[in-house]
């Protein structure tokens, strides 16, 4: 029985069938383990001589078990290796480049322009409370913007921030002037369209200074050189606007990057594109941080809006489709 195993064992060709036989031979009803339930009928002067052999046996067929098993792991080892070798050296005529997304690539330029004019970075959280999102940034209760129709409320009464402009409270109400940072980041409004997405991106600046000498001749002077290395050679004009906290407020304008100024569809023939609001900071804001005697400038821009015109994507849900035809444009 024993050379029989030895050499059933010898031609297993898989992991699998010498598992079965180990079953077979040392398992519960395996076949040297019935021999073993036969000490019970030898009689007593034999037992000795009968539990001897058996045992023998079964340390002869467990080594052949494991030295076989390791001779079968090592060749399934060297097969896999075989089926997984990657050649390093192949060449590959469908290897291709791969390139930021243009959402991504648009907020690294904003950035790097602003931390060359030794604008800080500051970030702050997505879900923001009333005051920060809104109170002290002379939003009252009773403002539209508040309105559940733009702003998605949670259950506790805080908000999906709706604009970068918390994190300029919370850096004003952190330092002391002077401040001159930008806060990139992602904010959350209920709309969905060709021109507007749930979630977006926005980069929104802030300058202050303890002085009292900043005015909106240095706001025109940053956007004006900041519009012009974002897009060009373009025309850049302001126009009076409100928001709720700045005080005086405009939009700023660029000529048309699609028809140079002369009219089309894209720009509704007037030659123009808004980009971005900006104005000086109003007093409400710095009286609600804590600040006195000080004078200062903000401004906000949407990223997927400058991406769009840059790379002249006429869709703006284009931008999170994730559609490789429209990528592969961008490497």
């Amino acid at each position: 029985m024993n050379n029989q195993w030895l050499d059933k064992i010898e031609k297993a060709l898989s992991l699998d069938e010498l598992e079965t036989m180990r079953v077979d031979i040392l398992g519960k009803k395996g076949t040297l383990t019935l021999e073993f339930a036969k000490m019970k009928d030898i009689p007593n002067e034999q037992k000795r001589e009968f539990a001897k052999n058996l045992n023998k046996q079964k340390t002869t067929l467990t080594n052949a078990l494991e030295t076989k098993k390791t001779i079968l792991m090592a060749l399934a080892l060297e097969e896999q290796l075989k089926c997984e070798k990657i050649d390093l050296t192949a060449f590959s005529a469908k290897s291709q480049n791969g390139a930021f997304h243009p959402v991504q690539d648009t907020m690294d330029r904003v950035i790097t322009y602003f931390q060359n004019l030794n604008f800080s970075i500051e970030e702050g959280p997505l879900v923001e409370d009333d005051f920060h999102n809104f109170e002290a940034l002379n939003l009252p209760a009773y403002h539209p913007a508040r309105d559940m129709q733009d702003t998605f409320y949670t259950k506790d009464g805080k908000v999906l921030r709706t604009h970068t402009s918390p994190v300029q409270i919370r850096t004003m109400m952190s330092q002391k002037p002077p401040i001159r940072m930008i806060a990139p980041g992602t904010v959350f409004r209920k709309d969905f369209d060709i021109t507007h997405t749930p979630m977006f991106n926005q980069v929104e600046g802030l300058v202050v200074d303890d002085e009292g000498v900043i005015s909106f001749a240095n706001l025109k002077h940053v956007m004006v050189e900041f519009l012009q290395y974002m897009f060009g050679e373009v025309e850049v004009r302001f126009r009076p606007s409100f928001f709720p906290f700045t005080e005086p407020s405009s939009e700023v304008d660029i000529s048309c990057v699609f028809c140079k100024g002369e009219g089309c569809r894209v720009c509704s023939h007037t030659g123009w594109l808004e980009v971005l609001g900006c104005g000086i900071v109003d007093v409400n804001v710095f009286n609600a941080v804590g600040y006195k005697n000080v004078s200062g400038y903000a401004f906000g821009l949407g990223i997927e809006r400058f991406a769009m015109l840059i790379h002249q994507i006429g869709d703006l849900r284009s931008l999170f489709e994730s559609d490789i035809r429209l990528l592969g444009q961008f490497r």
